[in-house]
């Protein structure tokens, strides 16, 4: 058997100390116990082949010990410059009784185990956040770091700073505020793009943080309406679906409506999200009337006496009249049901997208009058930029951002977080 395998067989051979009580039972296994039977001179034969077998074990035994003696030189070195205690505290479940160790409270183990558990959880997001504004922070890096290399700051350096941000989408307003807070007692000095990253954070954290805003149900609206829209494909169904499991979740009664009546597959979509997040979901045959549904599902909302009513829309683009009329009419029949719903209307718009989102917006503020925004598909092709320049243009409150199909990958959108993960100043 080898040492591997004895050490997976002792329990406390894990770790720095289980390998130090390990080693000394692990040789204490490998030595001979029993006495060799004592041989009789009646059987010769018998001795002799006794002989040559303990000669053929003791050479297989001595390479083996050798190879142990080996190990455990490596290992003490290792553990003689280490401090006992010290490795009893990192392995505290190895089951070593012999060693003392300080007394920890069982609130003490619990709230740190509670404190590890939701810092990997911070981290595990704003990687993935990171990772899904990749394709913007590294043109802007590369863009900075060409340009900055502790070079005096002067006017051309500025007109380059100024276009490597208006191609990440970060817009005309704020490129001018960042490029103006650079010039602000640094010009003629020497400056690098680690500097220029801190200032590009900074200005973008400041146009983001006025539109930070978590969605709030008034829960003196009852059923509190949400209309949900947006083009084709950028994810409305499914944010939908993670929206009721977010309500869900804090107790609410959700209740959602299968507006998106020209496409099968979405009404599907949506059954699914109702049997998981345990809401009802109120649902026509395909092509029928989105808005006469909209009403029977309001309808159905203050009788069941929902919290909240969701309700997916067909996906539309902005410049197809007929289209954006008929979203028109949903509003004004959920009007004649209650004359403040919808309460608030979500646009959901595809990172993807880039400059087209800016005309998203504008069309759905003035055809849907749109309240606030929630960005998805935040992934590695998305051009993350175009939020900020959207931000400082419309100051539509931000509500949410989304980097995966999992339902915690829809967060509440932090500003600060994102100004840093596109700015890449961490």
């Amino acid at each position: 058997m080898s040492d591997q395998d004895q050490q997976n067989q002792n329990p406390k051979s894990k770790g720095l100390l289980g390998r130090l009580f390990g080693s000394k039972s692990s040789q204490t296994n490998t030595k001979p116990n029993k006495e060799p039977p004592q041989e009789t001179e009646a059987h010769p034969q018998n001795k002799s082949q006794k002989l040559e077998g303990e000669k053929h074990e003791n050479r297989e035994l001595e390479p083996r010990n050798k190879t142990k003696n080996e190990a455990k030189l490596k290992q003490e070195p290792t553990l003689q410059n280490q401090n006992i205690t010290q490795v009893v505290q990192q392995t505290p479940d190895h089951g070593v009784d012999e060693t003392p160790t300080p007394s920890v409270s069982t609130t003490e183990r619990e709230l740190k185990t509670k404190d590890q558990s939701e810092e990997p959880a911070k981290h595990s997001w704003f990687k993935k956040l990171t990772s899904g504004l990749s394709k913007t922070s590294t043109q802007l890096s590369q863009g900075i770091t060409g340009i900055f290399t502790k070079k005096k700051l002067g006017e051309q350096q500025l007109e380059d700073l100024e276009d490597v941000l208006l191609q990440a989408d970060l817009g005309v307003e704020t490129a001018l505020r960042i490029t103006e807070t650079l010039a602000k007692g640094r010009y003629e000095k020497g400056i690098s793009a680690q500097d220029v990253r801190a200032v590009l954070a900074a200005e973008v954290n400041k146009v983001l943080q006025e539109v930070a805003k978590p969605l709030i149900i008034d829960e003196t609206k009852k059923p509190y309406v949400i209309l949900v829209v947006g083009v084709n494909g950028s994810g409305k169904t499914t944010t939908i679906g993670k929206l009721a499991s977010t309500f869900a979740s804090q107790g609410k009664k959700v209740m959602l409506a299968a507006g998106d009546t020209f496409r099968a597959a979405a009404v599907e979509q949506l059954k699914v999200w109702g049997e998981r997040t345990n809401s009802q979901v109120i649902a026509r045959e395909t092509g029928a009337d989105s808005s006469g549904l909209a009403f029977d599902a309001l309808k159905t909302a203050q009788k069941e006496q929902c919290d909240v009513l969701l309700i997916d829309t067909a996906g539309r683009l902005q410049n197809k009249q007929v289209l954006m009329e008929e979203l028109e009419k949903v509003v004004r029949v959920l009007k004649k049901v209650d004359d403040l719903a919808p309460h608030s209307v979500i646009l959901v718009l595809d990172a993807t997208t880039g400059q087209n989102a800016m005309q998203q917006v504008e069309v759905f503020m003035h055809r849907a009058g749109v309240t606030g925004l929630i960005m998805t598909k935040l992934d590695g092709t998305a051009r993350g930029g175009i939020l900020v320049s959207i931000s400082a243009k419309y100051a539509l409150p931000v509500h949410a951002i989304g980097v995966g199909e999992g339902v915690d990958d829809l967060q509440p959108f932090d500003a600060a977080q994102f100004a840093d993960a596109i700015a890449q100043s961490n």
